[in-house]
């Protein structure tokens, strides 16, 4: 599948009776033989490249992001077409080649691999490309499972669906790689039984019981 990026640049050679009203730089996913549609009627891309050219409606203005948004579809149609799996298939073959995809992405071969934060942003995007093309009468059934989820701060009480193809990602403090100098040295004349002046904390009983011992604990 190729993915071009839309230019209305010498549009009135086309044989158009208008500009084409096609966002510049929007993405369009089209198959390798360059077709939309074939002895069996209108192909996905079809609809794809409708709900990519509708989304500054929905809240995604920006081309960069359109982008990845693009790369995104192109790359879920190309893991399902050896599977021979429709992108609106019936939804027990889309929960299968979703669950397939999970594992390629998270186990399979490095180049494919993704990081948790990424493969959830995909999962956010197929999830709302498949909502929309469920509303619009596209797709027979929505491949993602939701669960409710209740968020509290403090009076407020809040209900969200979360999807269940998302993967847990470390909270901020676990993905702290370093300190900040003034904390790291504070930090290092702690363990050596200093205070923060540097002086001896005559409190300090080590870490081990035998430096207890040795500092007369």
């Amino acid at each position: 599948m190729q993915m071009i990026f839309f230019s209305s640049k010498g549009w009135k050679s086309w044989g158009l009776s208008g500009r084409p009203v096609i966002s510049e730089l929007m993405p369009v996913l089209v198959d390798d033989d360059l077709l939309f549609e074939d002895e069996r009627g209108v192909r996905d891309t079809v609809a794809i490249n409708t709900w990519l050219r509708w989304l500054p409606l929905d809240g995604v203005p920006a081309s960069n992001s359109w982008e990845f948004y693009g790369r995104t579809l192109r790359e879920w149609c190309e893991f399902l077409e050896p599977l021979r799996i429709g992108v609106f298939d019936e939804r027990a073959r889309l929960k299968d080649a979703l669950s397939l995809y999970a594992v390629d992405r998270s186990c399979g071969p490095l180049k494919r691999r993704l990081a948790a934060t990424t493969w959830n942003q995909q999962m956010s995007i197929l999830s709302r490309f498949y909502a929309w093309a469920d509303k619009e009468k596209y797709a027979p059934a929505v491949p993602f499972t939701y669960k409710e989820a209740v968020s509290m701060y403090g009076d407020q009480v809040r209900t969200q669906r979360v999807n269940q193809a998302r993967r847990r990602t470390p909270k901020r403090h676990v993905t702290i790689r370093y300190f900040e100098s003034d904390f790291a040295e504070m930090f290092v004349r702690g363990l050596a039984g200093l205070r923060p002046d540097g002086s001896p904390d005559t409190s300090y009983r080590g870490r081990t019981d035998a430096d207890a011992q040795r500092r007369g604990g």
